[in-house]
C-alpha cells in the first residue's frame, strides 16, 4: 500500500469518532495534498473495511448499528433503471431492435430452449446468449422472491446494517438486485458474486446501477475454486492494515436458483456454511416446482443436525501472538420458513412447500420481445416470453441455533401430526405452520386441488411424515385468521377434524363453524 493511502485511511480512522470525513479536509492533512477527487476514491475503495458509507454531501460516516427494518408493501415492479440498463446490454450486444429479425428470434428460441432443458431436467450452459435470455425472462421475479424472503430475517432484527454477502452462482444478478434495493440507502454492503459463466458480464453491467454504498467484486471462478477466507479478509493484513470490520466470515451467503443445478449441492451447501460468520445466514433458494422445491427441502433435511465450523470474530492481537481462535462450531438450525415445533423431531413428508406472492408489472423488454414475435411462429401463444410470476421455494439456515418461530410443544396440550393415525376422525387441538397460499381452484400452483373451491393449504409442525392440509369448509369470523395469515405463520386450531384421503394419501384437517384457528406471534 501507497504511504498515501496509509495516509488517508489513518485519518479517516481518527475522524470517523469525531466528525464526518471530508475529503476536502483530509487532502490538507496527506503528504503530497492529493487532489479531494483522489482522496474520495481511496474512501470509496476502503470504505467496506472501513465501516464506512458515504452520504448525499460526499462525507463519510460510520454505518448505524441498528438493524435493517422489514419491507412493507409487494413488490410490485422491477425498478426502470434496472430495466434500462438491461436493455442497454441488449443494445450493445444485438442493436437497437434487439427484439426483432434474427436477433429476436435467436433470443426467443433461446428461452425456448433453455426453459425445455430445464423441465427435462438437463444442464443450462450459460453462453453469452442464454445469459442474455435468462435475464429477460427470470431477472425480475428472482429480483422479488429474494426480498420477501429476506423479511423473515429482517423481521426478528437479524439483517444487519453492515453486510458483507457471499452470492454463490450469482447469474445474472436477480437476487443481488433485489437485496441492494432491499437495504435502505444507509446501510454497508460488500458483496462477493461467484459466477464463472458468461452471466457474470450481465450482473457486472446491472451492479453498475447500485448505489454508492454497494460494494461488489464478481469472482469469476467456480464455486469449488473459489476461497472464501481470502474474501473475507480485508485484503490488506499483508501490509499492516487492521480492518475495521472483523474477518468473521459472511453475514449472509446466497444460493440462488443454483442448487438443484449442482452435481454435489450438499458438498456446496456446506462450504457455504463454513464461510458464515457464527451469526450469519444461509439463504438457500429455488423455483416452486415440484422437483427443485422438493430437492431444496431434502437438502435442507439432510444438513439439519450436522456440526460445521463458522468464521469467528479475530481479536487482532491475540491472532498475532498465534492464540486467537479462528472458527466456532454450531449445530446446522433450520430457521425458517419450515418449524420445528416438537422437540427432537423433524419432518419426513415430501416437502413440497412454496409461496407465491403478488405478479410484477410486465417489465418493457419482455413486452417487447413478446410482441415482436413473427406472425408465422405457429409455436408461440401470446405472452409466452412474459414471466411475471412470483413463485418460489426458500430455506434459512443458521449455525447459532436461532429459529424464526421457537416453540416446544407439549401432547397433553396438542395433537402431534407424526400421530395422527390414531387422531382420524376426532376433533383435535394442534398447532401448525401455515406452508402455502391456497391450492384450491385449480389454479396450476401444484397438483393438488383440481375443480376444489374450498380454500386449503399446506401445514406442518415439523413432526410428520405425511402430507397434512387444511381444508376450509365453512369460513367464519373464528376461524378466518387462517386465511389471513401470511406464509410460515403459526397458527393453533381448536376443533378440527382430523381425516384421512385416500386419494391425495394425505391427512385433511378440516376446519368449519366448529373450528377456532388463532395465529400465534
Amino acid at each position: 500500500m501507497s504511504d498515501q493511502r496509509e495516509s488517508i485511511r489513518s485519518n479517516a480512522k481518527y475522524l470517523r469518532h469525531v466528525r464526518p470525513i471530508d475529503p476536502d479536509e483530509i487532502c490538507e492533512y496527506v503528504e503530497g495534498n492529493p487532489h479531494p477527487a483522489v482522496v474520495r476514491q481511496h474512501l470509496r475503495e476502503d470504505a467496506a473495511a472501513l465501516g464506512l458509507i458515504e452520504r448525499d454531501d460526499g462525507t463519510f460516516v460510520p454505518v448505524d448499528d441498528e438493524p435493517v427494518s422489514p419491507r412493507r408493501g409487494p413488490v410490485e415492479r422491477f425498478p426502470a433503471p434496472y430495466e434500462r440498463r438491461l436493455e442497454d446490454v441488449l443494445a450493445d450486444r444485438y442493436g437497437p431492435n434487439w427484439e426483432a429479425g434474427a436477433s429476436g428470434d435467436l433470443l426467443r428460441s433461446t428461452i425456448r430452449r433453455f426453459k425445455a432443458d430445464y423441465l427435462d431436467g438437463h444442464p443450462v450452459e450459460y453462453d453469452a446468449d442464454v445469459a442474455a435470455g435468462y435475464a429477460i425472462y427470470h431477472l425480475p421475479g428472482y429480483y422479488a422472491a429474494i426480498q420477501y424472503a429476506l423479511d423473515d430475517l429482517a423481521d426478528r432484527g437479524l439483517l444487519g446494517r453492515t453486510l458483507r454477502v457471499l452470492d454463490i452462482g450469482a447469474g445474472v444478478g436477480g437476487p443481488a438486485l433485489g437485496l441492494c434495493d432491499y437495504l435502505p440507502d444507509d446501510a454497508l454492503l460488500e458483496y462477493h458474486a461467484i459466477e464463472p459463466s458468461a452471466a457474470g458480464d450481465v450482473l457486472e453491467e446491472l451492479l453498475a446501477e447500485t448505489g454508492r454504498n454497494v460494494h461488489p467484486t464478481i469472482h469469476r471462478t467456480t464455486v469449488e475454486e473459489f476461497d472464501p477466507e481470502a474474501a473475507v479478509s480485508g485484503g490488506d493484513s499483508a501490509d499492516g492494515f487492521e480492518p475495521t470490520a472483523p474477518d468473521d466470515g459472511f453475514d449472509l451467503v446466497l444460493a440462488c436458483n443454483v442448487l438443484s443445478e449442482l452435481d454435489d449441492p450438499v458438498s456446496v451447501a456446506r462450504s457455504a456454511l463454513e464461510a458464515l460468520a457464527p451469526d450469519g445466514t444461509v439463504l438457500a433458494m429455488a423455483p416452486a416446482d415440484k422437483n427443485t422445491s422438493v430437492g431444496l427441502r431434502e437438502l435442507e433435511r439432510e444438513l439439519e443436525g450436522e456440526r460445521r465450523w463458522a468464521r469467528e470474530a479475530v481479536d487482532f492481537d491475540a491472532a498475532a501472538a498465534g492464540d486467537a481462535e479462528r472458527y466456532r462450531r454450531g449445530e446446522v438450525t433450520v430457521y425458517g420458513p419450515t418449524v420445528r415445533l416438537w422437540p427432537g423431531e423433524t419432518p419426513a413428508d415430501r416437502g413440497w412447500s412454496f409461496d407465491v406472492r403478488p405478479d410484477l408489472e410486465v417489465p418493457t423488454f419482455q413486452r417487447r420481445l413478446d410482441e415482436a414475435t413473427p406472425d408465422g411462429d405457429d409455436d408461440h401463444a401470446p405472452g409466452e416470453f412474459v414471466n411475471v410470476d412470483v413463485q418460489f421455494s426458500y430455506s434459512l439456515l443458521r449455525l447459532d441455533g436461532r429459529r424464526r418461530i421457537d416453540m416446544a410443544l407439549e401432547t397433553n396440550e396438542w395433537a402431534k401430526m407424526a400421530e395422527m393415525e390414531r387422531h382420524v376422525t376426532e376433533r383435535i387441538d394442534l398447532v401448525a405452520a401455515k406452508l402455502s397460499r391456497s391450492l384450491s381452484g385449480g389454479d396450476g400452483n401444484g397438483d393438488r386441488g383440481s375443480g376444489r373451491s374450498n380454500p386449503l393449504f399446506k401445514i406442518s409442525d415439523g413432526s410428520e411424515d405425511t402430507d397434512h392440509y387444511a381444508v376450509v369448509t365453512n369460513e367464519t369470523a373464528l376461524n378466518r385468521p387462517l386465511l389471513e395469515a401470511d406464509y410460515g405463520d403459526v397458527c393453533s386450531f381448536e376443533g378440527a377434524l382430523a381425516l384421512w384421503n385416500d386419494d391425495e394419501e394425505a391427512y385433511n384437517l378440516v376446519v368449519d363453524e366448529e373450528t377456532i384457528v388463532d395465529r400465534i406471534a
